[in-house]
């Protein structure tokens, strides 16, 4: 890391900066005298401090908002994997199947990690995780006595989790390290629902056999009514004002399904909370 050119960079755009923060020289002694107490891998942390003093700014509360928001997520696909885990009412078919439920429990508790010490770092309070109960539903009460049911939950946690990240992203847009974050977990998060999708597919009595590893249309997942919610939306065609089913496909136009699988549309707060809060008892 070149200090030198950080700041011979900044100056570009804000010529003021030398007058802001004092002397080049000092500035420059003052975090080299930082840089030796931190250990290496929290100099980028210390750095983004650093220019925040210089200019009087903090981590915007919107940022620490959307974090405990996703924090409210990770915490309940965490608690819901952790207690299929441990319960022995849920028989795993294979062990191929319980060690991909294992993998997606220790990512979303990597997950839940990393989102705690992000909003501490950010001078933010995590929210304690609330209490949850999966069980109690008409619908998936048997969620932790029946391996195809539970699929069918993990399933709606995980395309809900997709389309939630999606749906706050465009907030930090100049959230800078918080952004790149969002969007690391995104992708692992798409990646567990494109897997759970491929379990429910190859689990042996399963009904799913034309699952696959995307959203098709509005409510693809076979479950019924229960979660709209969940896929309220997916069936759009229209993308940036364009009705992609106008468009000159392979053979014809673009299909309805293949229009809406190629693209995925975000959960407001509102729409994801209406979810959550189906299994949030406290």
């Amino acid at each position: 890391m070149n200090l030198q050119n950080i700041l011979s960079e900044i100056e570009k755009v804000d010529p003021d900066l030398e007058e802001r923060m004092g002397s080049r020289r000092s500035a420059l002694r003052d975090f080299a005298h930082l840089g030796g107490k931190v250990a290496l891998t929290a100099l980028p942390l210390a750095l983004g401090s650093f220019f925040n003093k210089s200019y009087g700014q903090s981590t915007n509360a919107t940022v620490l908002e959307i974090l405990n928001y996703a924090l409210t997520l990770e915490y309940l696909e965490a608690e819901f994997y952790a207690t299929a885990l441990t319960k022995t009412s849920i028989t795993f078919p294979t062990d191929a199947a319980k060690a991909a439920i294992t993998k997606i429990k220790n990512d979303e508790a990597a997950h839940v990690t990393f989102l705690k010490t992000a909003i501490a770092g950010a001078g933010g309070t995590a929210i304690a995780k609330p209490t949850f109960n999966f069980e109690n539903n008409a619908t998936f009460g048997n969620v932790f006595l029946n391996y195809t049911t539970f699929l069918a939950v993990a399933q709606a946690f995980e395309d809900t989790g997709v389309r939630a990240y999606k749906g706050r992203a465009k907030e930090l847009v100049k959230g800078g390290a918080y952004l790149t974050a969002a969007l690391n977990i995104h992708s692992v998060e798409a990646r567990h629902a494109s897997h759970i999708r491929q379990m429910r597919r190859a689990a042996a009595g399963g009904g799913q056999t034309a699952m696959k590893p995307w959203i098709t249309g509005a409510n693809d997942s076979g479950i019924g009514a229960s979660v709209n919610a969940v896929y309220a939306g997916e069936d759009n065609t229209v993308q940036g004002g364009v009705t992609i089913t106008n468009l000159a496909g392979v053979s014809g136009n673009i299909s309805v399904n293949a229009a809406t699988e190629a693209f995925d549309e975000p959960l407001s707060k509102a729409e994801v909370l209406v979810i959550a809060n189906l299994f949030i008892t406290a």
